[in-house]
């Protein structure tokens, strides 16, 4: 893996010095489909759809619609009449209405793309060309900075995904709700554990020989799922810190949406449980159902009853449906173990950051 990963950074450099190209279809990514799956977004369309259009390098712009109930078709039929406009017949969530959404477009490569994502200039040609050095990388996402002040990189994927031993997600640059200044300091390209369905780039084979995402999931967490399943199945996940986007964030649920804490804990449940060895699934659900035991109270002390219940509603459902998660996993053979995955960390995030004090990714002492 070290060889692999000199030799595409060596490749990204020559990518970034290259001009992105003025025509708007025959430019270097003219066989990628750049993918918006828009729900009453009509407000972040208008305000960073004409970016995507000008920096799209050759590539087709898709808006994607799950049913809105605001303008956004009749915006997008009125002011943007070069994207073009699937409609969903009913909202069908992030990850079944990507699954129907990409199943009608036949392009090599896709990006998936939140409506309230900022591009800038040449920011897709890095990412297209990383994919095309190594066959065997099937995802890409960008740094993501934040929007309302890009100095900072962004919750939703910051500098690469990362896992711990229990699955519980973090990125370089962002731990918990704690986020990096932007020093350059991740401006690296390197294997990671998943890519943030923010902005991600995918390989169409890769995509489809998987089945795309998880429909269970609804949203939250389901990105890194796929690119989970994507390592167990022999393919790569990459982060290339030469392109950079911003994002608003929590354009579709807050953080302090009960519903939201709902869908992070029921599908980190499912995530540990479908994906990881057999050897360290036992111990690893076990300590997940104290470690949530936990976090249930903490909200009940700080008086959010809510959130305490959509704890408790998140573990009922995920048991309640326990023979579909278990026929997910058999079906996601084979799971590979933590040493045999790039971007795990062999100890507890948990630990680290509430009973260690460490907020920042250089301080858990991963290579």
């Amino acid at each position: 893996m070290k060889s692999t990963e000199t030799e595409l950074n060596k490749a990204s450099s020559s990518l970034l010095t290259s001009r992105p190209s003025s025509s708007p279809r025959a430019g270097a990514c003219a066989d990628v489909a750049i993918v918006i799956l828009n729900w009453n977004g009509a407000a972040f369309l208008r305000r960073f759809l004409p970016g995507v259009l000008v920096h799209a390098d050759g590539a087709r712009v898709v808006v994607a619609d799950n049913a809105s109930t605001d303008d956004s078709v009749e915006l997008l039929a009125r002011d943007f009449p070069a994207v073009e406009l699937l409609l969903l017949d009913r909202n069908l969530g992030f990850c079944e209405g990507y699954n129907q959404a990409l199943a009608q477009v036949d392009s090599e490569f896709f990006v998936l793309l939140n409506s309230d994502v900022e591009v800038t200039l040449g920011w897709l040609r890095p990412l297209r060309g990383l994919l095309e050095a190594s066959p065997r990388i099937a995802a890409v996402q960008p740094k993501i900075l934040a929007q309302t002040d890009p100095t900072y990189f962004e919750y939703a994927g910051a500098g690469g995904g990362y896992l711990d031993r229990l699955a519980y997600p973090f990125c370089r640059g962002r731990l918990f709700d704690t986020l990096e200044k932007d020093h350059g300091q991740y401006d690296d390209t390197r294997p990671v554990a998943w890519a943030s369905g923010a902005c991600v780039l995918v390989r169409r084979t890769a995509w489809q020989a998987l089945g795309g995402l998880e429909p269970a999931f609804f949203a939250h967490m389901e990105e890194i799922d796929f690119c989970w399943r994507l390592w167990n199945a022999g393919h790569e996940v990459w982060y290339h810190g030469g392109s950079a986007v911003h994002h608003v964030g929590g354009g579709t649920l807050p953080k302090t949406n009960p519903r939201k804490t709902y869908l992070n804990f029921r599908n980190g449940l499912a995530l540990l449980y479908k994906n990881a060895a057999p050897s360290e699934l036992g111990l690893a659900m076990l300590q997940r159902l104290v470690l949530d035991g936990v976090a249930g109270l903490r909200f009940l002390a700080a008086g959010q009853g809510r959130h305490f219940l959509a704890v408790l509603r998140a573990h009922f459902s995920f048991y309640g449906r326990l023979s579909y998660w278990r026929k997910q996993r058999r079906t996601a053979r084979p799971h590979l173990r933590l040493g045999e995955r790039p971007g795990v960390y062999n100890g507890s995030l948990v630990w680290n950051y509430f009973g260690r004090g460490k907020r920042k990714f250089s301080e858990l002492g991963i290579k």
